[in-house]
């Protein structure tokens, strides 16, 4: 899985605008060293780069940090590169250690930094290496290519590892998901697209999908911790029923689509709900921006002079815009929720309740739409 590395971990972003650099995904990075380690087994040849085909059929070269024996097979790593991707694991050492097996076929290991699946619901099964089936493809089909073309019969024992990565996965949402003991190893497309944020975005789905195979049916999806804290505070939910959408409520309300539950619960603060109001279901400033005039027209219809209207579409956020209103007695907060939730339920199935709820900076609720159960 993946999140936001803290911008102090990476180079500074020049100030003159460049092209972004795409990178290369953990499973290629297990791919290519798996490959290494297999040929330097079977052919006795080490080398120091590897050329793979990612599965659209492009062929990209990765140079290796080393490609040597062991005492029961060999070992061959890379470091990841992410391009300019804000991913966790960038510049991480990941290196696989094969070893050649009588039985045909190819077995997967976790090792050092690599999860372990225990809660049901994921694609893959309990006690499964977190290692996804784009990338067990990948490596799977490389191997079994090399073995054709040296016609060895055997198959292949592949161990997974990251270094660091038992700690870089607190950084993700793998624990949350019942991935314990490191990162998954991941990948669709075998290439990190900077900002694509499709890593973030599948762990959303994961959650959803864990929530539910374990019996959770009511879920609350919230933007950040303290909306977190705020539906703890409200429900007394689990962690398991906390869903981590970030910026992404889009995410959430779409996959419902395929994945519906008894009841979803909303939470952010009050300009990110706003923005959902105003029907966006990206909810960061690069996507979407807080509407002022937008929020005077709401705040009109529930009773708001001309005077106030004027001083909200003047204001500098909406926590200031929503400061004059309830100063006023008018319930902005409500009424933006109440269009937040209308929203929602145009995209949930029918059979999920859906409620929202809007805080502010310390936790507080101002407003809210849909009935508490």
């Amino acid at each position: 899985c993946w999140t936001w590395s803290s911008p102090s971990m990476r180079d500074e972003t020049a100030e003159q605008p460049a092209p972004l650099r795409s990178g290369l995904t953990t499973g290629s990075c297990a791919t290519a060293t798996s490959l290494a380690a297999a040929r330097l087994l079977l052919c006795g040849v080490s080398a120091d780069a590897v050329q793979i085909v990612l599965p659209k059929g492009k062929q990209v070269q990765m140079r290796l940090e080393f490609c040597r024996l062991l005492d029961e097979g060999a070992e061959a790593g890379t470091l990841k590169d992410a391009g300019d991707d804000p991913d966790v694991t960038h510049g991480a050492l990941l290196y696989s250690q094969v070893r050649l097996d009588a039985a045909p076929g190819i077995r997967f290991n976790a090792g050092r930094g690599v999860g372990t699946v225990t809660r049901p619901g994921l694609v893959l099964g309990v006690g499964e290496p977190a290692i996804n089936p784009v990338p067990r493809k990948m490596i799977s089909d490389h191997l079994t290519q090399l073995a054709e073309e040296l016609d060895y019969r055997g198959g292949f024992e592949v161990t997974v590892n990251v270094e660091g990565g038992e700690a870089l996965a607190l950084k993700t949402m793998n624990p949350r998901l019942g991935i314990l003991g490191g990162l998954s190893i991941l990948g669709t497309s075998g290439i990190v697209r900077p900002f694509s944020c499709a890593a973030y975005i599948a762990s959303i789905h994961q959650g959803i999908d864990v929530a539910k195979t374990n019996g959770y049916l009511h879920i609350a999806a919230c933007t950040g911790n303290a909306s977190e804290d705020t539906m703890r505070r409200v429900y007394d939910l689990p962690e398991i029923a906390l869903i981590e959408m970030g910026d992404f409520v889009g995410a959430v309300l779409k996959h419902l689509r395929k994945v519906p539950v008894a009841k979803l619960s909303l939470c952010g603060g009050f300009g990110k709900i706003s923005k959902l109001a105003a029907g966006h279901m990206d909810l960061h400033s690069r996507h979407s921006s807080i509407d002022l005039p937008q929020l005077a027209e709401w705040a009109a219809a529930i009773g708001a002079d001309e005077a106030l209207q004027q001083a909200i579409r003047e204001a500098n956020t909406s926590q200031q815009a929503l400061a004059m209103a309830s100063a006023a007695g008018i319930g902005l907060g409500d009424a933006v929720c109440q269009h937040a939730l209308d929203f929602a339920r145009s995209v949930v199935p029918a059979q999920v309740q859906v409620e929202v709820f809007a805080i502010d900076r310390q936790g507080g609720i101002v407003g809210h739409a849909g009935a508490f159960q």
